[in-house]
């Protein structure tokens, strides 16, 4: 058993740091609002009201947090884990950020001593809470084997997908076709009900053949009820979007559906649905529809 710093208790880092301290390692909690420790120190863990208390210690340094400027200041910061950790630890970094402020962070941390692996999930709060997320993970080989136990703790699929920043190059390649997945289905629920057809029979259906998905799965019965309590905010994803995006444009790939699927990400955070769940994307489709957005719709 390990002892975990765990930075970043939100929706997704706050029920893996839950199963791995019911797992049985050590895991000290800190969040920038420290409302967040609850569940974890509920769980058996401890909560630190700095980054430098909860790394001291700690063994393996995981990392939770929204955007690339986050984890450089958590990592790089003044009185974050670069000053403060041992330098033996291994850092593991479940954030969605740019591969190259991965691979940056990643030479600045191995020339320090740390070891360090960029480790994006997919799955949203329902893969966190059930312990079943996808993890695409870049860094060396034998500290990816060294990690594995911990990862397999909150993850089901779990794969080494290359050197540093491998990990967030296949995580921004999964945005981009979660994205699609959800426009398309999207449509596809606004132009059934166009018909009045049976909704929830339609699904079913729908979900037994080759349209079946996890998308489907998870996020046309939001769709149908008009439930857009966040599990992926909007918000998050039109920040991926971005990346792949950018990263498309310097390996000199086209990517023109994912051009669209980011300014339709961008429409909805300007229509003040960015906090919503990315199954929102159902409301553009009313909007450009001319479908009237009720109360029922937030």
């Amino acid at each position: 058993m390990s002892t975990i710093a765990f930075i970043g208790l939100g929706i997704m880092g706050s029920p893996m740091s839950v199963h791995l301290a019911k797992a049985g390692h050590q895991v000290v909690g800190y969040n920038l609002t420290p409302d967040r420790t609850g569940p974890l120190v509920e769980a058996g863990g401890t909560a630190a009201d700095s980054i430098a208390k909860a790394v001291h210690d700690a063994d393996v340094i995981a990392i939770m947090v929204p955007d690339s400027p986050d984890v450089q200041e958590v990592l790089a910061g003044e009185g974050g884990v670069f000053d403060n950790a041992r330098r033996d630890a291994l850092i593991i970094d479940f954030s969605s950020i740019r591969p190259d402020v991965t691979a940056t962070l990643a030479a600045d941390a191995i020339s320090r001593g740390f070891r360090i692996l960029d480790a994006p999930v997919s799955g949203g709060q329902a893969g966190a809470e059930n312990a079943t997320l996808s993890i695409m993970v870049g860094g060396s080989a034998d500290d990816f084997a060294t990690a594995k136990p911990i990862l397999d703790v909150v993850g089901k699929t779990v794969a080494h997908v290359g050197p540093s920043g491998s990990g967030q190059t296949v995580k921004a390649a999964n945005q981009l076709i979660v994205a699609g997945n959800i426009q398309v289905l999207a449509e596809a629920i606004a132009f059934l009900e166009a018909y009045g057809v049976d909704l929830a029979a339609s699904v079913e259906v729908l979900g037994g053949g080759l349209a079946g998905s996890a998308v489907l799965n998870q996020k046309a019965q939001k769709m149908l009820d008009r439930s857009f309590e966040p599990g992926f905010r909007i918000d998050l994803h039109h920040k991926d979007l971005g990346i792949v995006t950018s990263a498309a444009r310097e390996a000199g790939v086209v990517i023109p559906m994912g051009a669209v699927l980011a300014q339709l990400m961008a429409s909805a955070r300007a229509n003040g649905d960015g906090g919503l769940d990315h199954s929102a994307l159902y409301r553009g489709v009313a909007r450009l529809s001319g479908s009237p957005i009720s109360s029922k719709d937030n």
